[in-house]
């Protein structure tokens, strides 16, 4: 029981109340034995054999136990209650530290509604199964052998008779339970497929809008919630039909009880005293095979729960900080070094053998089409994946042997997917410093063109920001992960596709900022537009695996993916392109479509079906047919 003993573990430091509930469990369980005992005597010595000098203590006895019963029991789910919420709490934080720690690979595989699943209702199962399933379980096994220990004393003929039926229940509990397994692992994967539809939809509430798909959307969350109210009913029914088995086995109970009491008394050996005992026992024997039904069916959904909980928890990223990870009180310079990088997601390549510098304080452009890998070249240097093959480096360093607090906190990114919290807009951009003086968050903000339009705003630098920067256009998003990720001041400045929602005129305002910052930082600009990039002292063309790399004049001046793109976008005063120049690179792009016409081909070959052989392509003979 693996789950059980992984409880056990993230329970240290308040395991003592979990085991004095327990204790508390057994002994007033234990206690429900005196009041029929009680009961036996008040019959057999006063209703019978007429102590009546008896019958005050007696009743008063039920009534003391019955009221130190209740207070220990209220103490015993003070106890359990304690200690899993200790518990929770400890696994709740344990796994939010290894998701926010966890590398971008790991978000690529798993989906948020299933994240928060695991982190919501699957937690909260293992914690009901701590606080009350426990303890069910205990009062059921310490009630039964209070009782069979009990009973036993006064007729152990009848206690067997009543037994009996024992074995009969753990045969089906045993078949019950290894039907029901299978079942709640997928009703637990149905629910995190309907809050991963949930989770969607309410994150891109403005797309479906925008494409009118809100009878889509909803006819999507509706299926899904038919497939879990399907996986639910297939629960039910098959505890439905196993449930009424056992209530009828329990209830048998009741009727050995009557006859077999019935026959020991009239033979003389049960007193109507014990006969009243059993009686009033009998609950004690059949409501623990009862509940052994329920146990059963919360612990098999407690184990579908705890194995997606454990997996996250277990879960470690691969890239981490090396025992001997580099870390520095200055400043980094900035340097950053390519050599021979390749890297790819899974089979698909991205970058191949690339190789580049750039200096302290130089700023480097990088334009290519879709999917060249922009986005990820820039990964690479924050080091949320790591190469494939070659090295990239940071002021002469592998980004892998630097400490990854180190590293990424001299980075200042603006990234492509601009995500701002729920917050002011103040603490958005001090996000990096919390503790920044109110004239710093005013200054970023004006070198990021968004102080005039924040100063509109009703509640100025307090505006609270809805989720994902809702409220706001795309523009305004874009020039306050600006301003965040100018004011930590970094050495290494990541702009990628930072403005291209802002208008040229804004545009021009903050490339003249960034020209003029007042600290020295390397800047590396992710852009489509010409003005974003034309300033840079060197723009890079990363395109078909091939990079070319050159200034604005240059690269314009010959023939390539940048003097399509000027071109595209009117740039004025274009120099005439060389006829043999233009020559060759025709015969470039020629080759280059055959290539990858070529790899299309041996690809669809090797995902085509193999013909079998003439002679095994033979029809069978029709039935009713003359064979061969």
């Amino acid at each position: 029981m693996f789950q059980i003993r992984w409880l056990w573990r993230n329970m240290t430091g308040k395991r003592k109340y979990l085991v004095m509930g327990l204790m508390l469990s057994v002994i007033t369980m234990s206690m429900t034995v005196v009041v029929p005992k009680l009961s036996q005597m008040l019959i057999d010595d006063v209703i019978v054999g007429g102590m009546r000098e008896r019958l005050a203590p007696l009743l008063l006895g039920m009534c003391g136990v019955q009221l130190a019963r209740t207070v220990l029991r209220y103490v015993m789910v003070l106890f359990m209650e304690f200690s899993s919420q200790h518990l929770i709490m400890k696994l709740r934080q344990s796994i939010f530290d290894t998701l926010i720690n966890q590398e971008l690979r790991f978000y690529d595989k798993n989906r948020t509604g299933d994240l928060i699943t695991r982190v919501t209702g699957d937690m909260e199962y293992v914690r009901h199964t701590c606080a009350q399933i426990v303890y069910t379980f205990t009062d059921s096994i310490a009630v039964l052998l209070a009782a069979i220990v009990f009973l036993s004393t006064m007729s152990v003929g009848l206690t067997l008779c009543m037994l009996a039926v024992t074995p009969i229940i753990a045969v089906l509990s045993f078949v019950y339970v290894r039907r029901i397994k299978p079942i709640y692992a997928n009703l637990r994967e149905k629910l995190s497929r309907l809050n991963t539809a949930a989770q969607e939809n309410i994150a891109g509430n403005r797309v479906v809008r925008a494409f009118a798909r809100e009878d889509y959307e909803i006819e999507k969350f509706d299926q899904c919630s038919r497939e879990y109210r399907k996986a639910n009913l297939v629960a039910a029914y098959k505890w439905q039909a196993f449930s009424p088995v056992i209530d009828l086995f329990c209830q048998i109970l009741s009727v050995i009880m009557i006859l077999a009491g019935g026959i020991f008394v009239i033979n003389g050996s049960l007193t109507y005293g014990e006969l009243t005992a059993f009686s009033g026992l009998t609950w004690a024997l059949s409501s623990p095979m009862r509940n052994m039904g329920n146990i059963l069916n919360d612990i098999q959904r407690f184990f579908a729960s705890a194995d997606k909980v454990i997996e996250v928890f277990y879960s470690r990223p691969l890239i981490v900080d090396r025992y001997d990870c580099v870390d520095k009180e200055t400043r980094l310079e900035g340097k950053i070094e390519f050599q021979d990088v390749s890297f790819a997601y899974g089979s698909q390549p991205v970058l191949s053998h690339l190789s580049f510098s750039v200096n302290p304080g130089e700023t480097l452009a990088i334009m290519g089409p879709t999917g060249s890998g922009k986005t990820t070249l820039v990964n690479l240097i924050c080091r949320f994946y790591d190469v494939t093959e070659g090295r990239v480096l940071v002021d002469d360093v592998d980004v892998r042997m630097w400490k990854l607090s180190k590293l990424r906190g001299s980075i200042g990114l603006a990234a492509q997917d601009v995500f701002l919290f729920s917050d002011t807009i103040d603490g958005n951009i001090a996000y990096g410093d919390p503790d920044m003086p109110e004239e710093d968050v005013y200054k970023y903000a004006s070198a990021a063109a968004a102080d005039p339009f924040i100063r509109r705003m009703e509640e100025g630098y307090n505006t609270i920001v809805g989720e994902r920067g809702v409220g706001l256009s795309g523009g305004q998003r874009q020039r306050i992960a600006l301003a965040r990720a100018l004011a930590i001041q970094p050495p290494i400045l990541i702009l990628d596709d930072t403005t291209s929602a802002v208008d040229m005129e804004t545009e021009q305002f903050i490339q003249h900022q960034l020209r003029n910052l007042e600290f020295n930082c390397t800047k590396i600009i992710v852009a489509q537009r010409i003005s974003s990039v034309k300033d840079a002292d060197r723009i890079m063309i990363l395109q078909d695996g091939q990079v070319d790399m050159g200034t604005h004049a240059q690269l314009m001046a010959r023939p390539g993916y940048y003097r399509e793109i000027c071109e595209l976008q009117n740039v004025p005063n274009l120099p005439p392109l060389d006829p043999e120049a233009v020559a060759a690179y025709e015969r470039q792009k020629a080759a280059r479509a055959a290539g990858e016409a070529a790899e299309k081909e041996a690809a669809r070959r090797r995902l085509r079906p193999k013909r079998r052989p003439a002679a095994e392509q033979k029809e069978p003979a029709l039935a009713g047919g003359k064979g061969e």
